[in-house]
């Protein structure tokens, strides 16, 4: 009905510009139609006028825009339909009669009064969606909303984009105020009635200003992703952070589908350089939607931000498995919140224990199984080498053995860049739970992805440092050299899924085998005083820094590939493992053997065995990387 309306009110609109435009271009009053002899002949015509236009109206589909978000591009396809429909008029006249009673000059007046007419409903409809028009026609400066005064940060098309948006919805608590961006150009100039303040470089001596005072009133939003990309200097971010000024950003495209567009407080982690990465969703949405998914470890970190993205990619159910109570009642609820229609059951159960598995798994039927359970933390499994031999590898093995009975087409491990020439006990089983998974079938496609550590996440060192700073320091840091590959986890996620659909879409059976591209490693020493001074704080000075020594299992550096692999960069933030000729799979002989092995809890035998369960899976000439581990072994339990 509303497109009914609109077409209708397109062709009144041109009709009645046709009629004045003739009335203008011969003099003549308002009621030159009941004295004037062609009266009833420009009638007429003006109804043609008005049926050519209705015709181009249906072909360039203007009355399904929506008249109170025209943009440009509406205008410009009003443009070209009515002055297709001033041509084909011209040239129907022209063909009847050659026009002798129709002046040449009204079809320009008529095009022009037409375009007007039309364009102006759209701006009168516009003004109305976004408050202004008692602005606009009085030029009276719009009042403040009662939100929080403003500063936008960043680039000047951003920066309107965002000021369209706040002028169509008054519901958010913060109203523009000025704006600063990275060129001089625009400096002093205004964009959509907020001035431009200055430049980047000039931020902080504008917030000092008594305009902007006090600082805790006044919120500033980065418009970029990621903010590190400003350039802005990490100490005046702390010096802001450390004014209490609310430093904000806009929602991510994953936050946007959850819900809510409201803008978010920015942590710590978001002003690291760092090099974000950005993926085709289409393929993500063609494995995931309408698909049965089941997600191991679904409270942890990388778990629950799989099941988050997972229910907005449009899964059909989604089944959580957790051996934490707590943690699986936090990513319960924390999907019902944002999607309450959601399919989803939540079950408590550790992944060592394989009846149990097998339970969930025939009821639930998943189609798509992640394995993200398992232990992480290098010093605790180092202490515990039992307890990583049966999560991180037997309870591998049960999951899988799990989906290949419950009809599963598709699973994804997610492993770790320490499995990586192995020097830790965690980084050695969980090169041997990769091995697990030997050929894919028709039926059910393995997938494994290798990544590094990702910003935030339980157990990282963004968490510890945060909290040691907040205690007054020390800031400890294993060695002065030590680096680390970094992502944040969303964007981890993304890779990560991106990665199931490259596997799930393969031509081949063979198992795939992908790692994460995270950038250049990070030193972990030029991270902390980052940190510090993130906080408005000195380091050495305000925050010590110490040094603690290197722990058992930790590497001054991490690999992405063993020293005998391959990778091949597939240009989409992901690389392919090419696995060498003579790595062998875990076999149910050797891994009952590891299963004996950690059940007797002797710590010398389980080492000695991981050791040679790890040399034999890299084939017949492992790389001097085994040499390390086994020294590393040999020193700790002689």
């Amino acid at each position: 009905m509303t497109h009914l309306i609109k077409f209708v009110a397109h062709i009144v609109l041109v009709v009645a510009s046709f009629i004045l435009a003739y009335s203008i271009r011969r003099g003549l009053g308002v009621s030159w139609w009941l004295n004037d002899a062609g009266a009833v002949l420009i009638l007429q015509w003006a109804l043609v006028y008005g049926a050519i236009a209705g015709a181009f109206e249906i072909v360039f589909k203007n009355e399904r825009s929506a008249w109170s978000y025209a943009s440009i591009a509406d205008v410009g396809r009003l443009v070209q339909a009515t002055a297709l429909t001033a041509l084909s008029f011209l040239a129907l006249i022209f063909i009847s009669n050659r026009g002798i009673t129709l002046p040449r000059s009204t079809l320009l007046l008529s095009w022009m009064i037409s375009l007007f007419a039309l364009v102006g409903v759209r701006v009168f409809a516009r003004l109305r969606t976004e408050h202004s028009f008692r602005g606009f026609v009085l030029g009276l400066k719009k009042p403040l909303s009662g939100g929080k005064p403003l500063m936008l940060v960043g680039d000047p098309s951003a920066a309107a984009a965002y000021l369209r948006r706040h002028a169509a919805d008054h519901s958010a608590g913060f109203e523009p105020v000025a704006i600063v961006v990275g060129g001089p150009g625009l400096v002093g100039q205004a964009i959509h009635g907020v001035p431009v303040l200055g430049r980047y470089q000039q931020l902080e001596f504008i917030l000092q200003s008594a305009a902007f005072q006090p600082a805790d009133k006044t919120a500033v939003l980065f418009l970029e992703d990621p903010v590190a990309d400003l350039g802005l200097d990490v100490a005046l971010i702390g010096r802001l952070r450390a004014d209490k000024r609310p430093l904000l950003r806009q929602p991510s495209l994953v936050e946007l589908k959850a819900g809510g567009d409201t803008l978010r407080e920015i942590g710590l982690e978001e002003f690291l350089p760092r090099e974000p990465v950005t993926i085709d969703p289409a393929p993500l949405a063609q494995l995931i939607a309408g698909k049965r998914v089941l997600v191991t470890g679904a409270g942890g970190s990388i778990g629950s931000e799989i099941c988050r993205q997972l229910v907005l990619q449009g899964c059909s159910h989604i089944s959580l498995v957790d051996h934490s109570e707590f943690l699986l009642f936090e990513i319960d609820r924390g999907l019902a919140d944002s999607d309450g229609a959601v399919s989803k059951r939540a079950f408590l159960c550790d992944v060592r224990d394989a009846a149990r598995l097998f339970q969930i798994f025939d009821e639930e039927r998943p189609q798509i199984v992640f394995h993200a359970a398992a232990l992480k933390h290098v010093t605790l499994v180092e202490h515990n080498p039992r307890e990583a031999v049966l999560t991180n590898v037997t309870g591998t093995w049960n999951v899988s053995a799990a989906a290949q009975r419950a009809g599963a087409s598709q699973f994804v491990l997610i492993s770790t860049d320490k499995a990586v020439d192995p020097t830790s006990f965690m980084g050695a089983t969980k090169r041997v739970a990769e091995s697990i998974f030997p050929q894919s079938t028709d039926a059910l496609r393995y997938c494994i992805v290798r990544f590094g550590n990702v910003l935030g996440s339980a157990g990282s060192v963004i968490p510890i440092f945060r909290r040691q700073i907040e205690r007054g320091g020390p800031v400890t840091v294993t060695h002065r050299d030590v680096e680390r590959y970094f992502m944040t986890i969303p964007e981890a996620v993304q890779l990560v899924l991106h990665a199931a659909a490259i596997s799930a879409a393969a031509t081949t059976s063979q198992t795939r085998k992908f790692l994460l591209e995270m950038g250049k490693p990070v030193k972990i020493y030029d991270l902390a005083r980052q940190m510090i001074e993130l906080c408005g704080l000195r380091p050495d000075h305000d925050i010590p820094i110490v040094f603690t020594g290197l722990k058992q299992g930790e590497k001054l550096t991490e690999k992405l590939v063993d020293a005998n692999e391959m990778a091949r960069p597939l240009g989409t933030g992901l690389a392919e493992i090419e696995t060498p000729i003579g790595q062998s799979a875990l076999g149910d002989a050797q891994r009952r053997r590891l299963l004996d092995v950690a059940l007797g809890d002797q710590v010398d035998e389980i080492h000695r065995e991981v050791l040679a369960t790890v040399a034999l899976i890299r084939g017949a000439n492992p790389a001097p990387a085994s040499g390390r581990l086994k020294a590393v072994a040999s020193r700790r339990h002689p």
